[in-house]
């Protein structure tokens, strides 16, 4: 397999931030800004490559961290295979996990960053949830994108994140060569 999959593979999401959020007529005022802060935090921390202000944001380092490949990527993949004897590529991976994403991160050479775009909140002043389309991109090229959602609990410590879920359609696209 190329490279460029077995990256898009085993990595996959997270936000840069482009736009006010959309908010339900239900979710209180001082939350939408909370919870805006929490994915500028998150973005940042991508970008950044810390680990500590990541982790912050989390409920526990154990939260559901699953992602999902689209039919058109698992289709993409599987063709790719050397080896067609053996088993395709999963469409819904739930073995990785949030300490995993930012750590590959961290431990690259590449600038990684996510975009958000579209993005929804709906809070009751307790439990919250956020919904956004994003872009993964590493040095400049779109590598995966999709949707994302996370569910946020309000804690004595304010909002954390107790699981994200996402879409990946990766791209059909190789990256560019990277200068030597």
């Amino acid at each position: 397999m190329k490279h460029w999959i077995i990256a898009a593979l085993v990595f996959s999401s997270m936000p840069a931030f482009a736009a006010t959020a959309t908010a339900t007529a239900s979710t209180p005022k001082a939350d939408i800004a909370a919870l805006e802060n929490v994915v500028e935090t998150f973005r940042l921390a991508v970008i950044k490559k810390d680990k500590p202000a990541f982790m912050g944001l989390l409920y526990s380092p154990t939260i559901a961290w699953i992602g999902v490949t689209t039919d058109n990527s698992v289709n993409m993949i599987d063709a790719m295979r050397k080896d067609q004897s053996k088993p395709g590529f999963k469409k819904v991976s739930g073995t990785g996990s949030a300490t995993e994403f930012i750590d590959h991160i961290v431990a690259s050479e590449q600038r990684i960053e996510e975009t958000v775009d579209k993005l929804r909140i709906d809070s009751n002043g307790d439990i919250a949830q956020i919904w956004f389309d994003y872009s993964y991109v590493r040095d400049g090229y779109k590598q995966n994108w999709g949707q994302e959602a996370w569910h946020l609990v309000r804690t004595d410590a304010g909002w954390k994140i107790n699981s994200v879920i996402w879409s990946m359609e990766f791209n059909p696209l190789p990256p560019p060569p990277r200068p030597k």
